[in-house]
């Protein structure tokens, strides 16, 4: 049994394709293939159950996966202690990102990187929260910038700064002349929402405490925050905001941005990582460069309570 060995049925089990998973290893198709098959028969088991498509593994494959993701990931431990004994910063940096984050935090963190860290491959995923979990259990990404908290024992959080949620509303809305806006006072069926799946809707329906009616005529579902601002413009309907999104607005359109009252509702924002994680030196660099970009009154949770994910 070798590293290299289970390092194949691990792309195997990762892409559920022979080809895929050898293209990701830099080697033939056969070259794994036969790889794959010289551990099974070491092992005396079948890891893989081939008459499926995509492939799949075996109940006993699966547990064999499992261990040998945990003995990958230990013998990553070796290369770590060597980079951080140079002090060097090359490698690869996977990092898992949510969509409500990405256009404010990327853009700069991307140029900031780039520039002083010009041997770093940083690689950006941007999806939910339940998949970068998901990836980072699997070792597939290194860390995530998500919200929290994820009341997740496998995941390790270090909380970076601490968002406010602002009320968008349009200039037709009832709220328009309004500076400051309760809860209470956001009309469920002027409200545009992400799609199921995100944190941010979770943490809108959490604040307001409300669900919406199931006999809506008209429903409209996105991941995308700036389409969500574009609807609201066109209609007399209203949309919640994080604070990141709002900065970037100019006179105009603040007019539009309702602060709602005391204690101001805000969301946690961390950078998370497996339990077990490996390369502590570039994930504490990258925790440093996006603070850098964070505004410091942001970093401080006075006077904002955090809204929580609604299960």
């Amino acid at each position: 049994m070798t590293l290299t060995q289970l390092e194949y049925i691990v792309a195997l089990d990762t892409h559920r394709h022979f080809v895929l998973a050898s293209e990701k290893c830099f080697v033939t198709q056969p070259t794994l293939s036969m790889q794959v098959q010289k551990l099974e028969e070491e092992l005396g088991v079948k890891i893989f159950d081939r008459t499926k498509q995509p492939v799949m593994p075996t109940a006993m494959g699966e547990r064999i996966i499992a261990q040998a993701r945990l003995v990958l990931r230990e013998a990553g431990r070796i290369q770590q202690l060597i980079d951080e004994e140079k002090d060097v910063m090359t490698g690869e940096l996977r990092v898992g990102i949510i969509p409500t984050l990405a256009p404010y935090l990327l853009p700069p963190l991307f140029k900031q990187m780039r520039e002083k860290y010009p041997q770093l491959n940083l690689i950006i995923r941007e999806t939910i929260t339940e998949e970068i979990v998901h990836e980072l259990k699997h070792n597939r990404l290194d860390c995530g910038l998500v919200v929290t908290p994820l009341k997740d024992a496998a995941i390790k959080e270090s909380v970076l700064f601490y968002e406010e949620l602002f009320v968008y509303v349009s200039r037709k809305n009832a709220l328009y002349d309004k500076r400051y806006v309760l809860p209470s006072e956001i009309d469920p069926e002027k409200l545009w929402l992400l799609e199921e799946g995100h944190c941010f809707r979770s943490q809108i329906l959490n604040l307001c405490e409300l669900r919406r009616s199931k006999d809506d005529h008209f429903r409209y579902e996105t991941g995308n925050i700036e389409t969500l601002k574009r609807m609201v413009d066109k209609s007399d309907g209203l949309t919640i905001l994080p604070e990141l999104a709002v900065m970037e607005f100019n006179k105009n359109q603040l007019k539009l941005v309702k602060q709602i009252k005391e204690p101001r509702p805000a969301r946690e924002v961390s950078l998370v990582t497996h339990r077990d994680h490996l390369k502590t030196k570039l994930i504490e660099t990258l925790k440093a460069e996006v603070l850098q970009i964070v505004p410091a009154p942001m970093q401080q949770l006075k006077n904002k309570k955090v809204v929580e994910i609604s299960d």
